[in-house]
């Protein structure tokens, strides 16, 4: 195996100017905190304890923690390390991080990959981070006690030092460490072995402690993949087709480039692995005159077969693929949901449909490629790391071996550097010019050629009986399959009609926790989508568009019949059967933990208490936001107030109530939830892109208009924290707000909108059918 070993690299002028101006002023409350690369640096210059892969430990006492998770402005890397410091027993003082390489030894141990996403990480990583910390605490007792003479079980580990409970004297973890005696090594077994902490014996699990990434961000130190630098650098800028995907190179005339001063080539993209098409970089001594260059380039492009392909025909494409009804791959089998639907005495149907959505990261996709003695080093910001291993290595021409991804802190994520697209212009002109290359991305190159949430399609049937109570549902989800096109069969589920595997991932949240004895989900690839808008994952994913069909027909229900929304759902959240969960998971509890946030979020909103001024209305929302096996129980109440002259639509609050189980950093994970939140609303009322002859339409944020701070809502947040199985807090607001918000618009003004975003248009149209 390769070691990967780490390359310096000069920080750029901007980042060096805030290092040493007035920004130490910002540092007011953090002056204790550790900077994570200083830190890293004198862990690096001293013998040191490295109890497991997951953090070491210095003569100085410092705990460097190695991040195994993309940090994005989640505060991922202060979780893992407040999981380690828990159960080792270090002073948060004493904290610091270190992002990883994509050396396998990093893999996640529940995945065994290197991917952030999914809101997965808390979960997935809470007991092996938490084992990791223990096993320190043992080594270091033991060691310890070899030098004070005395017996381990009188020892404890508290604040970064290893106390005699008999005597008071105590030692630092620095001081054990360079005495040489802590090297216990644990195996697997014996790591399994480990009896961790309870709840109630918790220290700094479930405190608000600051978070170690903001010091370094806010004093200029901190490294993102645009401030990667090597010598002797040279700059690259992606020319792209006006097509999204499909074009190829006919022949590029450069003689108007080579008139820019610093210009050195343009290259022809040849990308065997399919990630991008039709592409060129230009490149050149400054970045500036790369994009100069770029724009004088003339290219003669075969557009290929989605040239004239749009919305109106994607859209056209699923509801045929509907109306046929024989390619979808089943999902969810549960009784007879077509038999049962032929004899309800009323049967409800609805069309529910979403627009292509873009990421939009403030900072635009880059990375720098350089090859030095055989090895591709790659500085960059992502979130797949081992997919991006393979790519690198296919465009590189090299064993994976030989390509060492050096992690960065990444400006904003979402899900759009799950992607290895931006590896692979920087090492197809790195390797034709013998140069490092710096490749960055334009706000209008990162629009035009992203991964987009796809444009979906879904229809609901739903069969109530002669009592009120839901009978039967057939739930059709069509859109393009995103983990399908990474061609990785683990992420890939087998249907239950043993059809063939499909993209669970754009259907998940569809077998929600509600009981209904008859119930088919059917997930189609709707593979003109699939061809034009190769579609990634956007923060949510499946449920930010399952829950907006079902958490809206629940609604469409109960005004049908009668019902008042919260008392249907509370009734259909029974717990029973597989509803019930399975003990000693995060699905522990089950529907009766949704109900409870139901209850506690429409408590807190005073629902149904005080009568509303006209054109008012407060909507709910309740679902298990992610995956069935690892749920986070989420609700929503939404206050809006609605212009029937206009359409237009004010959210004036949202409510939001989140079972988490355990709660690592309450204030950490409440800032996740506002942003998530109001991400939902975003996306639920503004964001919307199109594609029209083959090009996404939108190019920067005028024609696209993410949420804007005077759209911002009050904010009421509960969070529940029981001690149960921790789960992830990222996504799962996104997914409740957008039913949350029409369901208001319909108590409002009575306008029901089907469609993502909700315009005021669509509002208004619907108005006019009441």
């Amino acid at each position: 195996m390769t070691k990967h070993s780490k390359i310096d690299m000069p920080a750029l002028s901007r980042r060096h100017f805030m290092a040493v101006t007035g920004a130490a002023g910002l540092m007011v409350g953090y002056a204790a905190m550790p900077d994570a690369n200083q830190a890293l640096a004198g862990a690096m210059s001293h013998p040191k304890f490295e109890p497991t892969q997951w953090y070491s430990i210095g003569t100085d006492g410092r705990v460097t923690v190695v991040v195994g998770k993309a940090e994005m402005g989640q505060h991922i890397s202060s979780t893992m390390a407040q999981l380690v410091a828990e159960e080792l027993g270090a002073a948060w003082k004493d904290m610091a991080i270190t992002l990883a390489s994509n050396d396998p030894k990093y893999n996640d141990p529940v995945l065994g990959a290197q991917i952030t996403g999914g809101s997965w990480s808390t979960g997935m990583n809470y007991d092996a981070m938490c084992r990791a910390g223990a096993a320190g605490r043992m080594a270091l007792i033991a060691a310890a006690a070899e030098m004070m003479g005395v017996p381990e079980s009188q020892l404890t580990a508290i604040a970064s030092h290893v106390v005699d409970t008999k005597s008071g004297k105590k030692l630092p973890f620095g001081k054990i460490v360079a005495g040489g005696k802590a090297n216990k090594v644990f195996t697997a077994d014996e790591l399994k072995a480990i009896k961790l902490k309870t709840a109630d014996q918790y220290t700094i699990i479930g405190h608000s402690v600051p978070q170690l990434d903001i010091p370094p961000k806010t004093n200029g130190t901190a490294k993102y993949g645009i401030d990667a630098f090597a010598p002797g650098m040279v700059y690259g800028m992606p020319v792209t087709p006006p097509v999204r995907y499909g074009a190829t190179v006919k022949s590029v005339d450069d003689s108007e480039a080579k008139k820019v001063p610093g210009f050195i080539r343009a290259v022809v993209v040849e990308d065997k692995t399919g990630t991008t098409t039709g592409w060129v970089v230009s490149v050149a001594k400054t970045y500036e005159a790369a994009k100069k260059a770029g724009a004088a380039l003339k290219i003669d492009y075969d557009l290929g077969p989605n040239a004239k392909v749009d919305d109106a025909a994607i859209l056209a494409e699923s509801r045929r693929l509907h109306e046929d009804g024989t390619e979808g791959f089943l999902f969810v089998k549960e009784g007879d949901a077509e038999g049962a639907l032929k004899t309800a005495p009323k049967v409800l149907e609805a069309e529910y449909t979403t627009s292509i959505n873009i990421h939009a990261p403030m900072e635009p996709m880059n990375a720098l490629a350089m090859e030095k003695d055989g090895e591709w080093h790659i500085y960059t910001g992502n979130q797949f790391f081992t997919r991006t291993t393979a790519i690198a290595a296919a465009i590189a021409g090299v064993d994976p071996k030989k390509i060492v991804l050096h992690q960065h802190f990444l400006g904003g994520g979402f899900g759009r550097r799950l992607e290895s697209d931006m590896v692979v212009p920087a090492i197809a002109a790195a390797k034709a010019v013998g140069k490092p290359v710096k490749c960055i991305y334009t706000r209008e190159d990162d629009m035009h050629m992203d991964f987009t949430r796809p444009l979906t399609y879904q229809h609901v049937k739903l069969g109530v009986d002669d009592k009120g109570h839901a009978v039967a549902m057939t739930h059709d989800v069509i859109g393009a399959w995103p983990t399908a096109r990474w061609g990785i069969p683990a992420f890939l589920t087998p249907s239950v009609d043993k059809k063939g595997s499909h993209d669970s991932f754009t259907v998940n949240g569809a077998d929600y926790w509600y009981t209904v004895p008859n119930h088919t989900v059917k997930n189609f690839e709707n593979k003109l989508a699939q061809a034009a808008t190769p579609s990634g994952q956007l923060r949510s994913v499946a449920p930010g568009w399952t829950f907006w069909a079902t958490e809206s027909m629940w609604d469409e229900m109960a005004h049908a019949t009668g019902q008042d929304p919260v008392a249907l759902r509370l009734s259909m959240l029974d717990g029973l059967g597989d509803n019930a969960g399975k003990n000693g998971t995060q699905t522990q509890g089950g529907a009766k933990r949704l109900a409870n946030v139901l209850r506690i979020a429409t408590g807190r909103a005073g629902y149904g208490v005080n009568p509303l001024p006209k054109n008012e209305g407060i909507g709910v929302a309740c679902v298990s936001s992610q995956e069935r096996s690892s749920p986070t129980w989420t609700a929503c109440v939404a206050h809006v107030a609605v212009n029937p002259e206009t359409g237009d639509v004010t959210v004036k609050k949202l409510t939001l109530a989140m079972d988490l189980g355990t709660v690592v950093n309450p204030d950490g994970v409440r800032a996740q939830i506002e942003g998530s939140a109001l991400w939902g609303m975003s996306i639920a009322l503004l964001e919307k892109g199109t594609l029209k002859d083959g090009g996404i339409e939108q190019s920067n944020f005028d024609t696209y208009t993410p949420m804007r701070m005077s759209n911002v809502p009050e904010l009421d947040i509960s969070l529940i924290g029981n001690g149960e199985p921790a789960v992830g807090c990222g996504e799962p607001a996104v997914t409740v707000v957008a039913p949350a918000i029409a369901n208001a618009i319909f108590n409002a003004v009575g306008a029901r909108v089907r469609s993502l975003p909700i315009t005021a248009d669509a509002v208004k149209a619907s108005m006019s059918k009441v």
